[in-house]
């Protein structure tokens, strides 16, 4: 019952949010975009034409709004939810006015279009405080009892203790302990996270779990990840999945370059004078090059030379390869600044135009640093199976100091997920991750790769 009311509430505040956005946008329309148009061109829009307007605008909102995941407030942090709104108000308002010039067959002025964007984000804003402080107030932070097994949860632990808001570990036991003390703390708890369990406890306890309508929270392993792009296969009357292991069907390969030579090409164009201003900027602080190349890994362990924006200054890692640590004193004052606004990988577009990257893929490792995640996780080669990538879903979903291990799993969901509309979503998140620091910070200064002392 809990769940039910608490989608309802979420269906309210989205109800409202895009209420607004009708009504605004439609308001606008009636009195000025309208009136232009029948006075202009001798157009007269009825009542179904005004419907369809005002209907394409909000199609098109909750479509924007739903790809940046901004209808997840739940469990959404605050910022989350703006940074998510704001890109589909801007974007909408903007294909709304080419919508509307179109109409017209003129270009009308674009002021009231961009007042409109602001009140719209200034309500989003108001909106999202509420609607977080209501959520807070209605939901208290979940209970949940943390079942662990041989290895580390403190990481697990230290990520929800981020989201107080949300979830409380307020009980913890082992795995080892007897399966009655267990499910006597799930009936008390009611939820639970499990934590690389072995297999045949963990599904005793999610099929108790389940009988009891306890909420149940996993760290997934690779084969429930490989698990979840399976096919049905319906042969005869038993069950039977299809795990292929072949990366992208050959088919969506084929679109998924076309759509890379594409963005690539206009990508180059229409950011060339961004990157020459970066290009002068790098030049005139130090005289050192500027761009900056090295041995990446790509599809099938292929090396290729990755292009970037020198960041740092010259030689160095003349005491050997690692990630760039917080604070790290190697980074020149205007590598800090690209680093930051993520520009310093816009010449990775060649490597794109050339074929040695996708526009969405796994990040691109060193080979000496993916040996040594190797090392501890043989599946980490797995993610070679795609063209590596300028973003990805490890990109958007994680961190630059994101574990190898998590990066991994994020890597092969998209790769036993794949689709066409995940790289468009993909990429419209990444617009929204540029606004975050976190995803920017570098690993402790004592670590060479993101591995975990």
């Amino acid at each position: 019952m809990r769940d039910y009311y608490k989608r309802l509430v979420n269906f309210i505040a989205i109800m409202i949010a895009v209420a607004f956005e009708a009504l605004s946008y439609g308001y606008l329309w009636y009195t000025h975009y309208s009136v232009l148009i029948d006075h202009h061109i001798g157009k007269h829009f009825y009542r179904r034409g005004n419907w369809a307007m005002i209907g394409l605008y909000i199609l098109v909102m909750v479509l924007l709004t739903n790809a940046f995941d901004g209808y997840k407030i739940t469990y959404m942090r605050l910022r989350d939810i703006i940074l998510s709104h704001v890109p589909s108000i801007i974007i909408a308002n903007v294909i709304g006015y080419i919508e509307i010039c179109l109409t017209g067959g003129i270009y009308f002025s674009a002021s009231p279009l961009v007042l409109l964007c602001a009140v719209q984000i200034v309500f989003i804003i108001l909106w999202a405080y509420l609607t977080r402080r209501i959520y807070v107030i209605l939901y208290p932070p979940r209970e949940l009892l943390l079942i662990y097994g041989k290895y580390p949860y403190e990481h697990i632990c230290d990520k929800l203790n981020e989201r107080k808001d949300r979830y409380n570990i307020s009980g913890k036991i082992s795995i080892d302990e007897d399966m009655s003390e267990i499910e006597s703390l799930l009936l008390k708890y009611r939820a639970a996270i499990l934590a690389d369990l072995p297999d045949e406890r963990r599904n005793s306890i999610i099929k108790f779990c389940s009988a009891n309508s306890i909420r149940v929270y996993v760290t997934p392993k690779i084969s429930d990840i490989m698990f979840r792009g399976a096919d049905d296969i319906h042969l005869f009357d038993t069950p039977l999945f299809l795990i292929r292991n072949n990366g992208i069907p050959v088919d969506k390969l084929i679109v998924k370059r076309a759509m890379d030579i594409v963005s690539s090409l206009l990508g180059i164009i229409i950011l060339s004078p961004i990157m020459l201003i970066i290009a002068l900027a790098i030049k005139l602080y130090d005289g050192g090059p500027v761009f900056y190349t090295q041995d990446r890994l790509t599809k099938d362990g292929r090396e290729f030379k990755i292009y970037k924006f020198r960041s740092m200054r010259v030689n160095a890692e003349k005491e050997g390869a690692r990630l760039a640590a917080k604070g790290d004193a190697r980074i020149t004052p205007v590598g800090a600044v690209i680093r930051q606004l993520h520009v310093d990988e816009l010449p990775q577009l060649f490597n794109i135009l050339k074929g040695d990257m996708s526009l969405v893929g796994p990040r691109p490792e060193r080979r000496q640093i993916a040996d040594e995640y190797a090392d501890s996780m043989p599946e980490f080669d797995l993610r070679l199976k795609v063209k590596a990538g300028l973003t990805g879903y490890a990109q958007v979903y994680g961190q630059y100091n994101t574990t190898p291990y998590d990066k991994l799993k994020l890597d092969l969901i998209y790769i036993a997920n794949y689709s066409i509309l995940m790289d468009i979503k993909i990429i419209l998140l990444t617009v929204k991750i540029l606004f975050i620091r976190e995803n920017t910070e570098g690993v402790d200064a004592d670590q060479k790769t993101a591995l975990k002392k």
